[in-house]
């Protein structure tokens, strides 16, 4: 039984289904994201209903130990070293990427009926290479860093202070972001060195190590822009010519990679634009958004909230999470933030702002006519929410004006 870990249960309720599948269960997400502890509440869940720990192998194969697995080989004769007289066995390894050709293990292992756990660092593997390894034969489960609702639960499961004003504390959750290991530390400075310190391993042990870069000044500049730039319109040849301003010249395919290295390394997301009126996905307009807030503000020294792009991109990261199917909306000549498609099939439409009401009546009536102008033209019945900061909630026209720390918390729905 593992001690001290917080169960995700966000996580744990879709994996649950599946823990006594053949199927493998495959976690991925950016790395110190808590795919470990993922992994370790699923033992705990399973040691709680009386499965035995003999039928329990665990390998984290970046722990000392665990390091000098690095062929298929010593995979499968470190595994059978620990199997005893049982039938059925649950066995699970962490950052399996360690051991280049470990799919033809794991998958023989799941062949006799093995409940086999994979976790990875980076989508290298766990995406092109084991898609046609594995066909069929594996799930993928998409982590992320702790919610604003994790985040608060998290802090009361390790007995941290939490502040009593609600906004202030998702003003914290903001600087701070969601890397579980965050909540040790007491301050921001000491959150951003650590924060730094991932970015700097993604870069690299999931980049450099498994990609020649050829320009690391353009690839550097490269994410600095993506990264300044998030929740923004992104422009390809906007990014070029700056780089040419600043002395760079390279390839838009060279730079396409560069930032496909960013998504495979799971730093952004990207979110690709859908037009409503062609009922078509529009490839290369889009946005991208972080997998967490504080890459931003531990890369930069300025640490004012942005709150129209913050919350964009912690609405995108809730939607994603719950794994509803998000696009960015065109609506003729208008947009719309979020065009969601939900597990069952229902679109809904989404509107963030910070908030609705400006300085004076002028600027409020501005700023509504904003927002929910683009849902005007929408025809059909599917559902349309304001998502917002304000405390005092507007409802006209039929859209639903959401409080955002209350759809955070579970309070509301969409």
């Amino acid at each position: 039984m593992y001690k001290n870990v917080y169960p995700r249960n966000k996580y744990l309720d879709k994996i649950r289904p599946f823990y006594h599948s053949d199927i493998i269960k495959v976690i991925t997400g950016i790395r110190r994201c808590g795919k470990s502890f993922i992994l370790k509440g699923i033992i705990n869940e399973l040691l709680d209903n009386g499965v035995p720990q003999s039928q329990i192998i665990y390998l984290p194969l970046d722990k000392r130990g665990y390091k000098d697995i690095k062929t298929p080989e010593q995979l499968e004769k470190r595994i059978e070293s620990l199997l005893g007289e049982e039938q059925t066995y649950f066995l699970f390894i962490d950052e399996v990427q360690n051991v280049r050709g470990f799919e033809s293990v794991v998958q023989a292992y799941a062949e006799e009926g093995y409940s086999v756990f994979l976790s990875g660092s980076n989508s290298y593997l766990l995406s092109d290479e084991i898609s046609t390894k594995l066909t069929g034969r594996y799930l993928n489960f998409e982590t992320y860093p702790l919610d604003f609702a994790e985040y608060l639960e998290m802090k009361k499961f390790f007995g941290k202070n939490i502040n009593g004003d609600i906004y202030s504390e998702f003003d914290e959750y903001i600087l701070n972001g969601g890397f579980p290991k965050t909540l040790e530390f007491d301050d921001v400075a000491t959150r951003q060195v650590y924060t730094r310190g991932i970015i700097s391993e993604i870069f690299e042990k999931d980049v450099k190590t498994r990609k020649r870069i050829s320009n690391v000044p353009v690839y550097e500049r490269v994410q600095s822009f993506i990264l300044n730039n998030y929740a923004s319109p992104f422009s390809l040849n906007g990014l070029l010519e700056c780089l040419e301003k600043e002395g760079y010249k390279c390839k838009p395919s060279t730079v396409r990679g560069y930032i496909g290295d960013l998504l495979k390394g799971k730093i952004i997301y990207e979110c690709n634009r859908f037009d409503l009126k062609s009922r078509k996905s529009i490839k290369r307009e889009q946005k991208y958004y972080l997998a967490d807030l504080a890459i931003y503000f531990a890369t930069n020294t300025d640490n004012r909230l942005s709150y129209g792009p913050s919350l964009e991109n912690i609405v995108y990261l809730y939607l994603a999470s719950r794994d509803y199917q998000t696009s960015i909306g065109r609506i003729g000549n208008l947009e719309c933030d979020f065009i969601v498609r939900k597990i069952n099939g229902d679109y809904a439409y989404i509107q963030v702002a910070y908030s609705l009401h400006g300085g004076d009546e002028a600027s409020t009536r501005k700023i509504k006519e904003r927002e929910y102008r683009p849902f005007r033209d929408i025809k059909d019945g599917y559902p349309r929410y304001i998502v917002s900061l304000d405390r005092h909630l507007d409802q006209q026209e039929g859209v639903h004006h959401i409080n955002a720390i209350d759809l955070f918390l579970g309070k509301e729905k969409i």
